[in-house]
């Protein structure tokens, strides 16, 4: 018997839909790493792109444990001497809480050309309400 491996054709891809309310923002991220991937799947090869589309939605209402939101901070450089910037995560997750979940699950994927195919399946938003409703998504519990 030999090893199956999964050609483009044979995937499926379906949409699930994550709700972050209230849920830590690793599990949150975790669960939608492991489904972008498709290692919730029989068929899971590492090599393949065999994921899903993720949908997160109540972005603004996950949580951060511990004392994280006070301490964490988010780092980025514009390029120029001197030009580190730095913001707190208690800022960042009143102004941007879409960023900060979709920062979380890209530390999660691949950092190959693979990662980066996957991260455009994730779409996030604050709120309950979300535009991918023809796609007719199903519920994945956390």
């Amino acid at each position: 018997m030999s090893t199956f491996m999964p050609k483009a054709g044979d995937i499926t891809r379906k949409w699930y839909v994550l709700d972050a309310a209230g849920q830590p923002l690793g599990k949150v991220a975790v669960q939608a790493a492991t489904l972008l991937r498709g290692k919730h799947k029989p068929t899971f090869a590492p090599h393949a792109d065999c994921g899903d589309f993720v949908i997160v939605v109540n972005a603004a209402q996950t949580v951060l444990t511990g004392r994280k939101l006070q301490q964490k901070k988010y780092y980025r450089h514009t390029g120029y001497i001197g030009h580190l910037r730095v913001v707190g995560y208690d800022e960042l997750m009143k102004t941007r809480p879409c960023f900060v979940v979709e920062k979380a699950v890209k530390g999660m994927l691949p950092g190959n050309i693979l990662g980066r195919k996957l991260f455009t399946r994730l779409h996030v938003f604050e709120g309950a309400e979300h535009i991918h409703q023809a796609q007719q998504p199903e519920v994945w519990e956390i």
